[in-house]
C-alpha cells in the first residue's frame, strides 16, 4: 500500500512533531519522574505558528470554517483545557510535566487534525466539538482509568490479593533504591498514603548512607547522635545523584555535641525524641521533601530495615496515558464519543 498524506494540510504535518517528542517525555517520565521544562518550547513555537496558521486560512474562507471549524474548537481548547491543566496542577494532581504538556496540546491540537493514509482518513471517528485537545484530555482520563485494572489483574493472577493491589505491587527492598513511587507498607500493614521514594533518596544522600547501611546496622543509625557533622546536599531524589554526594553516614560514638552550631549557624543539636534524625532532616533542607512528615519517614525506614519485601505504588506518571491518548486521538478519534454512540 502506498503511503501518502494527500489531505494533510502543513500546519497538520508540522503537528506529527509532537508524536517522537510526547513518546521521548512519557519514556522519561517512567524512569525519572523528570521532564525539563525546555521540551515543551519548541512544541509550544510549533502550536503558536500552527494555529495563527489554521486561522488565517479558516478567516480567509469564512462562513462555517471560520466560525464551527476553527473559532469555537479554537476557544474549547484554549479556554476549557488550559484552566483545566492550570487547575489540576495547582490543587497537586497534576506535575508540573503533565499540565505543560496539556497546555502544548491545547496551543498545537485546537482543532481535529486529518490525515490520508491509502484509502484510509484519520482519525477514523470526530466528535460534534471539534476541539481535538479535548480529545486527547479525554482518551488519557480513559487510559489512565483503565491502568489500574490491568495491575489489580496482574496481582490477582499472581495471587497477590491485597487492598493496595490496584495501585502497586510487591518488590525487594534492594529495588526501592531504584524506584519512584510511594511506599504503600507500614508498620501496621498497608496504606495508600506513605513514605515519598524520592524523599527517601533525599534522606539517605543527606546522611551519606546506602538502605544497606540502615539495614547492617538499624539500631546504630536510628539514634540521633549518629547523624553527621556535615551532611550532603540531599539532591532532589532523582535515581541518578550527583557527584558532590559524599559516603560519611557519621558516627553514634561521635555526634555533634549539645548546642552544636555548624558554620552556617543551623543549630545541629541531635534530639533524643528523634529517631533516625528524620525531624532533624526535614529542618535542615530546604523545601518540603515532597510534604512527607517525620513520622512517615521514621515508620518508611522501620519498614524498609526489617522487611525483606514490600509493597510500593509506581504513582501515576500521566504523561504515559497523555501520549496513549494522543495516539489514540490521531489513529481513531475520541474514545469517549466512540462508546457512547
Amino acid at each position: 500500500m502506498t503511503l501518502a498524506f494527500a489531505s494533510a494540510t502543513v500546519p497538520d504535518l508540522l503537528r506529527l512533531v509532537a508524536l517522537p517528542v510526547f513518546a521521548w517525555a512519557a519514556i522519561r517520565d517512567v524512569r525519572t519522574r523528570r521532564v525539563s521544562s525546555t521540551v515543551w518550547i519548541p512544541l509550544a513555537a510549533i502550536g503558536t505558528v500552527t494555529l495563527v496558521w489554521d486561522g488565517w486560512t479558516a478567516r480567509q474562507a469564512g462562513g462555517l470554517a471560520w466560525t464551527h471549524d476553527f473559532l469555537v474548537p479554537a476557544a474549547i481548547s484554549l479556554g476549557l483545557v488550559v484552566p483545566i491543566a492550570y487547575l489540576f496542577w495547582w490543587l497537586g494532581g497534576f506535575g508540573g510535566a503533565d499540565a505543560k504538556a496539556l497546555l502544548v496540546l491545547a496551543l498545537l491540537f485546537p482543532t481535529f487534525p486529518q490525515y490520508t493514509v491509502g484509502t484510509w482518513t484519520l482519525p477514523v471517528s470526530g466528535t460534534p466539538i471539534e476541539a481535538f485537545s479535548f480529545t486527547i484530555l479525554s482518551n488519557a482520563v480513559l487510559v489512565g482509568l483503565a491502568l489500574p485494572i490491568v495491575l489489580a489483574a496482574r496481582n490477582a493472577v499472581a495471587g497477590r490479593i491485597a487492598p493496595v493491589m490496584f495501585v502497586g505491587w510487591p518488590v525487594s527492598w534492594e529495588a526501592v533504591a531504584e524506584r519512584h513511587g510511594t511506599l504503600l507498607s507500614t508498620p501496621e500493614g498497608l496504606s495508600r498514603n506513605g513514605l515519598d521514594l524520592d524523599a527517601l533518596r533525599m534522606y539517605l544522600r543527606w546522611r551519606g548512607l546506602t538502605l544497606a547501611d540502615l539495614r547492617d546496622a538499624p539500631g546504630r543509625y536510628r539514634d540521633p547522635a549518629s547523624l553527621p557533622d556535615e551532611p550532603n546536599p540531599p539532591t532532589d531524589g532523582a535515581v541518578a545523584a550527583g557527584p558532590d554526594v559524599r559516603s560519611d553516614g557519621g558516627t553514634a560514638e561521635a555526634g555533634p555535641e549539645t548546642g552544636a552550631i555548624d558554620a552556617s549557624g543551623v543549630d545541629r543539636t541531635p534530639a533524643a525524641d528523634d529517631p533516625w534524625g528524620a525531624a532533624a532532616f526535614l529542618d535542615d533542607i530546604e523545601g518540603t521533601a515532597y510534604g512527607t512528615t517525620p513520622d512517615e519517614l521514621r515508620e518508611g525506614l522501620e519498614v524498609l530495615t526489617a522487611n525483606e519485601t514490600v509493597w510500593i505504588s509506581p504513582g501515576a506518571p500521566f504523561l504515559v496515558p497523555v501520549f496513549a491518548g494522543l495516539v489514540i486521538g490521531l489513529l481513531y478519534g475520541d474514545l469517549l464519543v466512540g462508546t457512547i454512540v
